[in-house]
């Protein structure tokens, strides 16, 4: 497991939240409505899905880094030279580039990256809705840095670096920043990113320097005439957190159960999202969509003490996520994976409760009994919550 990753997220997590909160206190002032509480969860709760994950099976990438860099490597770079972490810096934005464009562009890589891009929303709390399968995939496009020589603690914490500056241009509350719309990734040019318009569609993919953009034809200014519509096409329609994870997977794999021929069974995963074998397409039609005429903001009705009860029910689970951080090094594998468990059950039992579905509400019932019972029956909480300080 990842612990290295899960003390950085602790760190980190309170600062996110700082600032979203100072987000959200100004977009209530300006009236700008920037925020919508289900959405706003549904991000949040593809972070800690996401999170969960990489704690997990983030040291596959870690594991193939290193091997690569033992093995593979012609030479190596001092990590005490200031030159070694600008031309990792470099290289890790690079490597970012393409691995964010081929997130955009093939199937497979898709299925990952679109949660990150299902909010119809644009605010920072879409900037820690990330991917719970990126682990898997992700780190094959950072072996070129190990045979580039890059020593593993620089590659990581050039990493972090990245991560942190790409949580604050997810915001519609910071207009046009001038000459450095030019020359970096700024809130301008990532909602150009987030759009599903034709004119903003699979542009400006770089984490930091738009060098890369530039140098590869794919950058696009915000343009005043042209507002934003965020959101994927083929919309999610769901605040459940579990499925958001698996939902173009669903959509690949069933085109790929029909689909006759057997090398189209094998395209459907590499080819750019959207495509289907035409016997597909034939049998099983979608009808056209242009997000200018055809697009509506998902959000079913909900009652008030409803969304008041999913409210103090998310915060909550926010407190429990956070706990399962810190006891995450003092518990078994079995525990923390039964930890995990409970609160995807719990983020998507209380995504179904925004959907405003009754099962929902059934389960969620047995879910707060069993916690109930769990904790009678045995005296204590996961990892025992006096003995995580």
């Amino acid at each position: 497991m990842d612990s290295l990753y899960a003390q950085a997220v602790s760190l980190a997590v309170p600062v996110f939240i700082g600032l979203m909160v100072v987000e959200i206190a100004y977009d209530c002032a300006r009236r700008t409505r920037y925020y919508h509480l289900a959405d706003a969860i549904n991000s949040l709760s593809c972070g800690i899905v996401s999170t969960g994950m990489r704690i997990f099976f983030g040291f596959l990438g870690l594991y193939c880094y290193e091997w690569s860099l033992t093995h593979l490597a012609p030479f190596r770079l001092p990590a005490g030279n200031w030159l070694s972490w600008i031309f990792a810096f470099l290289f890790y934005d690079f490597c970012y580039y393409w691995q964010h464009r081929l997130g955009h562009t093939v199937g497979l890589f898709w299925a990952s990256h679109s949660v990150h891009h299902q909010s119809e929303e644009f605010n920072l709390t879409t900037a820690l809705r990330q991917p719970g399968t990126g682990a898997f995939t992700n780190w094959v496009f950072y072996i070129p840095m190990a045979l580039g020589g890059i020593p593993v603690s620089v590659f990581l914490v050039v990493g972090v670096i990245q991560l942190f500056y790409q949580f604050w241009p997810h915001t519609r509350h910071i207009g046009r920043l001038g000459f450095l719309d030019r020359w970096i990734q700024t809130p301008s040019n990532h909602r150009v990113h987030h759009a599903q318009n034709d004119l903003y569609l699979d542009r400006n993919y770089v984490g930091v320097f738009l060098i890369w953009d530039h140098l590869f034809g794919t950058f696009q200014e915000e343009r005043d005439d042209e507002t934003c519509i965020y959101g994927i096409r083929g919309q999610l329609k769901s605040w459940n957190p579990v499925w958001a994870n698996l939902h173009y997977y669903w959509i690949m794999m069933k085109d790929c159960w029909h689909a006759r021929r057997w090398r189209d069974k094998l395209r459907i995963w590499f080819a750019p999202p959207g495509w289907r074998p035409a016997d597909v397409a034939e049998r099983f039609s979608k009808p056209a969509y242009d997000p200018q005429t055809d697009f509506e903001r998902y959000d079913p009705a909900r009652p008030l003490l409803l969304s008041i009860y999913v409210l103090v029910q998310f915060a909550a689970l926010l407190v429990a996520h956070s706990h399962f951080v810190r006891v995450l090094p003092k518990q078994g594998l079995a525990e923390n994976v039964l930890y995990f468990a409970f609160l995807l059950v719990s983020l998507a039992l209380l995504g179904g409760l925004l959907e405003n579905r009754r099962l929902f509400a059934l389960l969620e019932g047995c879910r707060i009994l069993a916690m109930a019972a769990g904790v009678l029956a045995t005296g204590t909480w996961f990892g025992n919550l006096r003995g995580a300080g």
